[in-house]
């Protein structure tokens, strides 16, 4: 798939390092699901619930990406350690389906990677019905009259009720497999309205993103938007750029709707334009130079995108795409990467808002992220969603 000189040997050089450094990974961390490392080692949040929150532990939202690391990595080597791991991983989750409580819009983030994978490989019908527990879920939280799939549940200081944010458009592929798979057109039709109406409320007419737009719960109008988890309303969070874009791009496949295709042009060319010359991507693309807070994850996650751009576009098109992919991945393997066994993560420098208390952390959807993307490039990837 690559045309630019040397990038076949440096892309063989990184897939043998995730190679060699997931074997013993895999190993170490194989009874945990991860989120970020203290002191270099995998956290877990299967049995830790830091906040005291029902939404942290079991039910945190990134609790699906261990196990899909697991399959591409499964997929890839074809080794029967990383079924098995990915299988315990999965497992773990029915506590959080039990619980219920702590449960929100991210399950298509838990349950794709996991159930949906499992089931696509293996025909496993209990993942068959864990999906389709999360989909029904899914749904609903689709507000009727305003055309949106509601974000979180009710926060202690906000009245969200009316909120939706661009992350979601990760989630609705969920919905998207759950009509391919029952036949029932409902799935799909809400994710089809809910992302048609972030295609309208969401996205700017530069190509920036909001994370947080907040509507009215009973007529479905606008009242406002949030900064979230960027610098402050109006500004530009990187990794919200990257769920609308790769996000659009989810959609584009599953339905073949050329105007999705467009939105995620439109977001990538803006993220493009806003590269810096050394590749670091900042939190927020409108941020103050200091801190000079940076999130590589939002690098591994635009390169996923960019790549499924360069697929779907014409060949005078492809090289654009592509070519800001393997800058981004070029730097995070160079300069953002820890292929040491000092730390259970591979990518360094995650951020996962602005303003959050601890910055520059590793973070697991980093990692898989980061992992799919090297895998795309070989034309070795498992796609997920």
């Amino acid at each position: 798939m690559l045309t630019i000189d040397n990038s076949n040997i440096w892309l063989q050089g990184v897939v043998q390092r995730i190679i060699e450094k997931m074997d013993w990974v895999s190993e170490k961390s194989k009874d945990k699901i991860p989120y970020t490392t203290i002191n270099g080692v995998h956290d877990d949040r299967s049995v830790q619930n830091p906040s005291g929150t029902h939404a942290d532990g079991i039910n945190w939202w990134t609790n699906g990406f261990w196990g899909g690391m697991m399959w591409q990595m499964y997929h890839v080597t074809g080794q029967e350690k990383y079924k098995e791991y990915a299988n315990l991983s999965e497992d773990k989750l029915d506590a959080g389906l039990q619980q219920y409580y702590g449960l929100h819009h991210d399950v298509g983030f838990m349950w794709l990677p996991t159930s949906v994978t499992n089931y696509k490989l293996t025909q496993n019908p209990q993942s068959r019905k864990r999906a389709l527990h999360a989909a029904n879920l899914l749904a609903g939280r689709y507000n009727l009259v305003g055309e949106f799939i509601r974000a979180w549940n009710d926060l202690p200081e906000e009245d969200s009720r009316g909120w939706a944010i661009i992350d979601c458009m990760f989630n609705i592929p969920l919905l998207y497999w759950a009509t391919e798979e029952t036949g029932d057109p409902r799935f799909m039709q809400i994710a089809l309205k809910h992302a048609d109406n972030v295609m309208k409320t969401f996205v700017r007419p530069d190509g920036s993103v909001h994370h947080i737009v907040e509507f009215d719960p009973f007529n479905g109008e606008v009242v406002r938007t949030h900064g979230g988890q960027g610098y402050e309303d109006g500004s530009s969070w990187s990794r919200g750029q990257t769920w609308g874009l790769y996000g659009f791009m989810m959609s584009y496949i599953r339905t073949g709707k050329e105007e999705y295709l467009n939105t995620a042009k439109r977001i990538a060319h803006y993220f493009i334009a806003n590269i810096p010359d050394d590749g670091i991507i900042p939190v927020d693309f409108r941020q103050p130079k200091e801190p000079a807070y940076e999130d590589s994850t939002a690098a591994a996650i635009a390169a996923c995108g960019l790549i499924e751009i360069s697929k779907a576009v014409g060949l005078h098109e492809k090289a654009l795409y592509l070519n800001a992919a393997i800058k981004l991945l070029k730097v995070l393997d160079e300069a953002r990467s820890d292929w040491t066994e000092s730390c259970d993560c591979i990518l360094v420098n995650g951020s996962a808002a602005y303003h959050a208390k601890e910055h520059h952390q590793s973070i697991i959807y980093g990692d898989y992220f980061f992992i799919e993307a090297i895998f795309k490039l070989k034309g070795k990837d498992l796609y997920l969603w």
